[in-house]
């Protein structure tokens, strides 16, 4: 009777299988079977289990450098953020790994990087494989991101792991001279955790950067004393609320609804709702709503 190999619950070459009694036209089989999948070249993963990036991190570190630190984008997405573009998502993006100063980049295609300078301090221990930490990853990715992604992922980062803007301006001045530093000194002050989705985060970094006043994230509309409709963006003030229509709860007949009962309470209580949506943010676009915001803060005449 042939004795079945359970295969490991994380990534595994064929040495490994080999080791566990699993000749080699064994394995060839389960790849035949769509028992398991191929990672990366020689690196094997059940496919029953859900590939994730940090999956993907540990299936690297088999075969790149003991140095390598998964960094920018991987580093995100190990952390809970998603900072790839969706016209990325077809294919498995490569890994961003980078080794450290003085060691051998990894030369394989399944693999980005080159070498980078880290300290310890800059990394963690994530399922065995070191990632760059949450306040790292964000000064990363706001020098190497598109103003736009860069102030999402931040403020998404900032979101899930809880620092501080104090943090990020703790570390910035190890950032002289990096390629994009200066767009990361603009960004930092303005990372906002409060903001749920990056819509939220694109609206906010337009508006500042056409000199208007922030915006406060998250405010609560009190009904006879009661906390009744939180919006998205507001200045108090003025009655003035942005509100993002994500497609995630903003899309079926109820969601509809629901937007348009809690819009018409506000407009008839003296609010001026400007409503956007993923069309929002070409240029043309963007030029109609900061013009409709201009008009409704007494800005334009």
């Amino acid at each position: 009777m042939q004795i079945r190999i359970e295969f490991p619950d994380e990534p595994f070459t064929w040495r490994q299988a080999a080791a566990l009694g699993m000749p080699r036209h064994r394995l060839q089989a389960a790849l035949d079977n769509r028992e398991v999948r191929r990672l990366l070249t020689g690196v094997y993963f059940r496919a029953d289990r859900p590939l994730t990036t940090l999956v993907r991190a540990q299936a690297a570190a088999l075969v790149i450098s003991p140095h390598a630190v998964v960094c920018d984008r991987t580093a995100a997405w190990v952390h809970g953020v998603d900072a790839f573009r969706y016209s990325e998502l077809d294919v498995d993006p490569p890994l961003e790994t980078y080794v450290l100063r003085g060691h051998r980049a990894t030369n394989r295609p399944e693999c980005n990087g080159g070498t980078r300078d880290l300290r310890p301090s800059d990394w963690t221990i994530i399922g065995g494989v070191r990632v760059t930490t949450p306040i790292r990853t964000a000064l990363d990715l706001g020098c190497k991101l598109s103003r736009r992604e860069a102030i999402a992922v931040m403020d998404a980062l900032m979101r899930e792991h809880g620092f501080a803007v104090a943090d990020l301006l703790r570390e910035l001045p190890r950032y002289v001279r990096r390629r994009g530093v200066i767009q990361l000194r603009q960004l930092v002050p303005l990372v906002d955790g409060r903001a749920e989705s990056s819509g939220e985060s694109w609206t906010r970094i337009e508006i500042d950067s056409r000199g208007l006043p922030t915006p406060v994230p998250q405010h609560w509309v009190h009904v006879d004393g009661v906390p009744t409709y939180r919006l998205d963006l507001a200045y108090p003030h003025a009655r003035v609320a942005i509100e993002y229509d994500g497609q995630e709860f903003h899309t079926t007949p109820a969601d509809r609804e629901r937007d348009a009962r809690r819009r018409e309470w506000l407009r008839d209580h003296g609010w001026t709702v400007i409503v956007l949506d993923k069309h929002s943010f070409s240029a043309e676009a963007v030029d109609a709503w900061i013009r409709d915001l201009r008009r409704a803060l007494g800005l334009l005449v």
